[in-house]
């Protein structure tokens, strides 16, 4: 490399053109920056009005001999770096030109020929610029100066080009106005770049990103896309036009960055980290030894997209069942889904999926998401495990078996119908799940209870989480409580801590700041009027406390169960709650003696509700001797009990008084079923 001074007069003298590769961003100046540079060339126009020595540094700019430079035909430089400020240096001379083109025609002609075009050229050729092909149509329209009607006034080159004749003409209407000589002068030769010329055996891309490494950061599309086009000197137009912009308007440079990497793991490299796709991505390119290779791995890549794209936007897949699977995992909203998704789409458009097969496999997806937010399993691994799909099941004949398969290894863990169970009654549903993911939820069990009803989720009323039983007691609620709470022979706090953010006591509501905290009876008024079979269903009840939300709770798991489906059972594969130790308990417990819910909790370390919960849904040997805190027999199990739970326990000796309490002599708290336990 290379370097000294020169003026534009310099560098733009002769028949040369100066490429911006497709590497390089569009033109990205504004008015701040446009002012600046106009407020440096009246400066050191002033100056030269004055007599005075003129000269300003405006920076460098860093040049590379065109790969497609031909002898004896126009010289062709690739700007590696200082774009921004040479093109709007020649947006102020093309503005000069067309304020003087009447009043001075041999000072626009001398800015025309000089500066702007290469007069004996045509083409592409002719302007002494030739930007990115974005911005090409702007910029050979300003300096041409050819008709600019069918480019938006909004484009930023055109933008800066009017400031430029706005502040031109202000000059000009001074009365010291020199016709812009001085002004033009300053422009010509005065403004001083560092020129850096790199040989032709060095790696412009390398130059250009080291001296980018400082200031705002090239992201990792900027990186790639500027890598593969140093690759490809010889069809950068065509790939880049064709297929390179073609998909980056589909998808965004977000999504170009996400594309690399999953591109990375469809490919087998499942562990790679986002922070790592350049330099894995610049590895394989670098493995490709010709231009086609390259062209076509870009190809591949535009390929590839069409699945993102899809991913991103669902409306464009025409089957309606796989679109509304695409649909749900979009509104899941888990970039760590992205990687099957593609993996399913990709071996549907090969025809080794069938269509029908792909939206099954997809729900397989949704349902592993589901299950584990539902029953509170980390996310952490979330993306391992899907991330190694398209690794583990290449080649699969059957996908979506193989899938379930992978998907219900234990270590995966894939809540089973038993685990949902418990999870249902014990997991803080809303503290456990991202806002948008407990809506999705919320929302589809309130299809399955409609389900040959369409809900408009999008209409104008925005429906939000809300607690029932809400996340503050007041007075009305802890008075609502307090039977309950006794009954379980547990505070009122620590009982409403048990349910409140269960998925039983939650729902969905456009009248939030209405209902508050409001007790059960206003807000039961307000949810009858509701347009939500859920909101109905809670509205019929006359009370709400900690039974009726695990009751609740079990109605949304039959749903929850029937539209997610679980893995495949495997022996000796066990509920993420093992009961056994409550069964235990409770078959310790002797003929003439009784406990309750709140002693069983103790004893196993759960909470009353869950006990009741587990026992109310079995036939569970003994059960019969469980009662409430107050020796009163619980109704929800006695229809379990042949003849009744009192009927039952009075054969066997347990003396109930006229309140119809059983006897406190012959309750057996936490301690003493322990030591019957101990002593099995």
């Amino acid at each position: 490399m290379y370097a000294d001074k020169v003026s534009l007069s310099g560098l733009l003298h002769g028949p040369k053109q100066f490429v911006i590769p497709p590497y390089q961003r569009a033109y990205v100046w504004s008015e701040r920056q446009a002012r600046q540079l106009w407020d440096d060339i009246l400066t050191e126009a002033k100056r030269l009005a004055n007599g005075e020595r003129a000269g300003h540094f405006l920076g460098s700019l860093v040049l590379a001999p065109s790969p497609s430079l031909a002898p004896g035909g126009i010289q062709q430089w690739l700007v590696v770096d200082g774009q921004q400020r040479l093109g709007t240096l020649m947006i102020a001379l093309s503005a000069i030109r067309d304020h003087v083109i009447h009043s001075n025609p041999q000072l626009a002609g001398s800015i025309n020929d000089s500066f702007l075009i290469s007069a004996d050229h045509k083409g592409d050729k002719r302007p002494k610029l030739l930007a990115t092909l974005d911005d090409r149509a702007a910029f050979a329209s300003v300096l041409l100066n050819h008709d600019r009607s069918h480019i938006p006034n909004t484009n930023k080159i055109i933008r800066v080009y009017e400031l430029f004749r706005s502040w031109i003409k202000e000059v000009d209407e001074q009365p010291e106005g020199q016709e812009l000589v001085f002004e033009t002068q300053a422009i010509q030769d005065h403004l001083h770049l560092v020129q850096i010329v790199a040989h032709s055996d060095d790696n412009a891309y390398r130059i250009f990103q080291t001296l980018n490494s400082t200031g705002l950061k090239l992201t990792e599309t900027d990186l790639m896309r500027n890598h593969l086009f140093m690759r490809l000197p010889h069809r950068i137009d065509d790939i880049h036009r064709d297929v390179w912009t073609p998909m980056q308007q589909a998808i965004g440079d977000d999504g170009i960055e996400t594309l690399l990497w999953l591109d990375l793991v469809l490919r087998g490299k499942d562990t790679a980290a986002q922070s790592d796709v350049f330099r894995l991505q610049v590895e394989r390119f670098d493995d490709l030894l010709h231009e086609d290779q390259v062209a076509q791995e870009i190809v591949e890549l535009a390929r590839r997209s069409r699945y993102l794209r899809l991913i991103l936007d669902p409306g464009l897949e025409p089957d309606a069942n796989l679109r509304m699977r695409l649909a749900r995992l979009k509104e899941w909203n888990a970039k760590t889904t992205y990687s099957t998704t593609m993996f399913v789409l990709e071996l549907r458009d090969r025809g080794e999926l069938s269509v029908d097969d792909a939206a099954s496999a997809l729900l397989l997806v949704e349902s592993f998401c589901v299950r584990r937010a539902i029953a509170g399993v980390p996310t952490t691994n979330m993306g391992r495990i899907l991330n190694a799909v398209p690794r583990e099941l290449a080649g699969s004949k059957d996908l979506v078996g193989d899938l379930r398969d992978y998907l219900s290894a234990s270590k995966r863990n894939w809540p089973d119908d038993a685990r949902l169970v418990d999870a249902i009654q014990t997991q803080p549903f809303y503290l456990n799940v991202r806002s948008s993911q407990k809506a999705f939820v919320l929302r589809r069990l309130e299809e399955a209870s409609r389900p040959k009803e369409v809900v408009d989720w999008n209409g104008p009323t925005r429906m939000t989480i809300e607690h029932v039983l809400p996340q503050s007691l007041t007075l009305d609620w802890r008075q609502s409580l307090a039977v309950e709470s006794e009954t379980f022979g547990i505070g009122v706090d620590e009982l409403h801590g048990l349910v409140v953010h269960t998925l039983g006591n939650l729902t969905l509501s456009a009248y939030n700041p209405k209902l508050s905290n409001s007790a059960f009876p206003e807000k039961r008024e307000i949810l009858r009027v509701s347009a939500l079979a859920m909101n109905l269903e809670i509205a019929a009840s006359d009370t709400w406390d900690g039974w009726k939300i695990s009751q609740r709770g079990q109605q949304l798991l039959a749903m929850a169960i029937a539209i997610w489906p679980g893995p495949t059972a495997r022996p000796g594969q066990t509920a993420d709650r093992d009961w056994s130790p409550l069964y235990q308990a409770v078959a310790a417990i002797p003929i003439g003696r009784w406990t309750t819910f709140g002693d069983l909790a103790k004893v196993i370390g759960s909470h009353p509700v869950s006990v009741k919960a587990h026992l109310a849904s079995r036939l569970v040997e003994n059960s019969w001797r469980v009662l409430l805190n107050d020796g009163i027999p619980s109704p929800d199990l006695a229809n379990a009990v042949q003849g009744g739970q009192r009927h039952r326990l009075e054969h066997e000796g347990i003396r109930f008084g006229a309140n119809g309490q059983a006897s406190s002599d012959q309750r057996l708290n936490a301690a003493a079923i322990k030591d019957l336990l101990n002593q099995a």
